[in-house]
């Protein structure tokens, strides 16, 4: 399948005519056909039915126009930001997290960064799951992660970065809004959001918490869906602090308990490039002088 054939089989899905969209891309009526159907035969099944009046399309070749539309706009974007990259950028470095907030002080390490080193590029990746598998597969050059998850992980490096508490969510509205440390006693008798991939120190907590019997509980299916119940007055829940967006959306109060994060950054350790313990060193400035900065 070439690009070629992926514009002759979009545009003749648009006209659902081959004179025309021959017309349109500016190629002869008997070429675009043989390039349809020498298409059709490599995928193994019809993309259009011929009539006299033109052609529609089949119920897999609907489909399956719509996954080619799809993919030449993926294509295209990806021509785009190549087209960017090498006007400007000689080399690129690739930072995972699972969010954006995860690492709330990556745009300002990415401004510091490119005065030193312009000709290299910062490019977040975002994976809400899997960061870590993205990480291992060589298709990020840096990842957030817990401690706790590079374990026993072979070939890497981890730069310590920051320690992160637990915090109750509330909404600006509850009564818990206007508190300065929230205790289990607070909680009594009110519905705690639980579940979706809490990590095993949070999860450790919320289970502690109901063990008492005197709190509620609701499962929520991930962070978001949380939040969205938590706006909604559903509950309150607790979360790690490298998830907050600083929006002022929510209430974000410290939960008393000992457990905490150590969050960490991770590179391959093959990778000693010189761009990337610089960048490196930069993110790393901004925790460690950020001491009054609520993580």
């Amino acid at each position: 399948m070439t690009t070629q054939q992926i514009d002759y089989c979009i545009e003749a899905a648009r006209t659902l005519n081959f004179s025309r969209a021959a017309d349109n891309l500016f190629v002869s009526q008997p070429t675009f056909s043989y390039q349809i159907r020498l298409l059709e035969e490599e995928i193994g099944f019809p993309i259009f039915e011929r009539n006299g009046k033109g052609a529609v399309l089949t119920p897999a070749g609907a489909q399956f126009v719509s996954f080619l539309t799809g993919l030449r706009q993926d294509l295209g974007r990806a021509i785009e930001q190549g087209q960017n990259f090498s006007a400007k950028y000689k080399d690129s470095i690739s930072v995972c997290m699972m969010v954006r907030q995860a690492l709330y002080f990556l745009p300002e390490a990415m401004k510091l960064f490119e005065e030193s080193c312009p000709d290299v590029q910062i490019t977040p990746v975002f994976r809400y799951e899997n960061s870590m598998e993205t990480f291992l597969r060589n298709d990020a050059d840096i990842v957030f992660a817990l401690k706790e998850q590079t374990r026993q992980v072979a070939g890497i490096e981890i730069h310590d970065l920051f320690e992160s508490r637990i915090y109750l969510i509330a909404g600006r509205d509850d009564p818990l809004a206007g508190r300065n440390l929230i205790t289990e006693e607070d909680l009594y008798g009110r519905t705690l959001m639980i579940g979706g991939g809490s990590p095993p120190a949070l999860r450790s907590v919320q289970h502690r918490l109901i063990g008492s019997g005197k709190i509620n509980c609701f499962n929520s299916a991930d962070h978001d869906t949380t939040l969205t119940n938590v706006a909604a007055g559903r509950g309150v829940c607790l979360a790690p602090g490298f998830l907050n967006d600083h929006s002022g959306q929510f209430a974000w109060i410290p939960f008393d308990c000992p457990e905490s994060f150590s969050c960490v950054l991770c590179t391959h350790r093959e990778d000693q490039r010189e761009s990337l313990k610089t960048f490196l060193g930069i993110l790393k400035k901004l925790y460690r002088d950020a001491v009054a900065f609520p993580l």
